[in-house]
């Protein structure tokens, strides 16, 4: 069920405020953002399990925090947040990409995921059977290049490299476009995809 635009923009309030994920992924040691991200998401786990289990002290604490924020599940049926899959997504982007493409990953999905979000909710007029509008993921689509664009050129990379780079925008968004058909959270999905285009694919096209 659709949640109200108004706790949709709380959501990504919270989203926005995890720009300093990027920023660490870029400067920081690998090392120390792959133990930091994977700390972070074995915490949230128990976290949210706990919640689930009603442990005192902390469920309350945690509806307070977050309760307007969070989707409702199904009754008795267990969900995790976004948070633990984008905490996973980070300790695996910084283990497995250099650190320009895992931060421009991470940079679209806080970014353009928002983008998608809060347009597609509010001007998007051209639904999908999905339920996702076409305006939804032009942003995403248009925030993604822009992003991905500073990053190559503030790094002076050559083109084929850029091109390739908008590509893996490109594949994100269709993360984002079908994140509820393939079962898996768009947190998780976008760094990756991104990042593998990103990484790997200019070295089979040497």
């Amino acid at each position: 069920m659709a949640i109200p635009y108004r706790q949709e923009v709380l959501r990504k309030m919270v989203h926005l405020s995890s720009i300093w994920m990027p920023v660490s992924l870029f400067y920081l040691p690998w090392l120390f953002n792959v133990i930091m991200f994977g700390t972070f998401a074995v915490l949230n786990v128990l976290i949210e399990i706990a919640v689930f289990r009603r442990v005192p002290y902390v469920t309350p604490l945690y509806k307070k925090l977050f309760g307007k924020m969070a989707r409702e599940s199904e009754p008795g049926k267990f969900r995790f947040s976004g948070a633990p899959p984008m905490y996973a997504s980070a300790c695996l982007t910084a283990l497995c990409f250099s650190p320009r493409v895992a931060s421009c990953a991470f940079t679209v999905l806080i970014l353009s995921d928002t983008s998608a979000a809060l347009i597609g909710r509010k001007w998007g007029r051209h639904r999908f059977p999905n339920g996702k509008s076409l305006e939804g993921s032009l942003a995403f689509l248009l925030s993604g290049w822009i992003i991905a664009a500073c990053f190559c050129l503030a790094g002076g990379l050559p083109g084929r490299i850029a091109a390739v780079w908008l590509g893996g925008v490109a594949v994100s968004c269709v993360a984002e476009f079908f994140n509820e058909q393939i079962h898996m959270d768009d947190n998780f999905t976008i760094p990756l995809l991104f990042g593998a285009v990103a990484e790997f694919l200019p070295l089979l096209l040497q």
